[in-house]
């Protein structure tokens, strides 16, 4: 990519190579490479020269069942059909951070400044649904208090608008009993 293309890469482009793996966001070191413009095995080269930056909070491997979920979604080829050999490593946010320390281009730069944007972004529409989620569950209770009142006031109006059942009329005038 050019620094034209790198440029013009939109945070929702970024934002679709974002995955949620083991409870947390991360994105695939292939994807990674392709935004930072560096082969996917020299970025894991550069990640190897530095573990001291990349505890296992920051970076992991995919175990084979993760990686099968994900070639579902994202296409990655099977082992000997010219595709990877290894599974890939995926980067945390705070991964992607330490990244840009290690590949200190200006691509690079330019290409992590995008993907923080892209993880804030996400941070953001997850709170916004998380106070959305709150507020329907406000509501809910509120209506769920309103719709036993208002069965209650339906079931009386129901009792109201029922014909009077006949009562039995009590003879008129004075019996007298032998």
């Amino acid at each position: 990519m050019s620094k034209h293309v790198i440029s013009t890469i939109q945070g929702s482009a970024i934002s679709s190579k974002i995955y949620l793996i083991r409870g947390k966001r991360v994105m695939l070191d292939s994807d990674l490479s392709e935004l930072y413009g560096v082969l996917t095995k020299n970025l894991n080269k550069a990640v190897q020269r530095n573990p001291g930056r990349f505890p296992e909070d920051f970076m992991f491997q995919l175990k084979p069942d993760e990686i099968k979920s994900l070639r579902f979604q994202n296409g990655t080829s099977k082992k000997g059909r010219g595709g990877r050999r290894y599974l890939p490593y995926v980067f945390t946010q705070e991964g992607v951070a330490m990244l840009s320390g290690v590949l200190n281009s200006p691509r690079a730069i330019r290409a992590n400044i995008l993907i923080m944007r892209a993880f804030i972004k996400l941070r953001e529409l997850v709170a916004t649904n998380e106070l959305i989620r709150h507020k329907i569950e406000e509501l809910e209770r509120k209506y769920d208090k309103h719709d036993k009142d208002l069965k209650d006031i339906f079931e009386t109006i129901r009792e109201l608008l029922e014909p009077p059942k006949p009562r039995k009329k009590k003879p008129i005038g004075f019996h007298v009993k032998y």
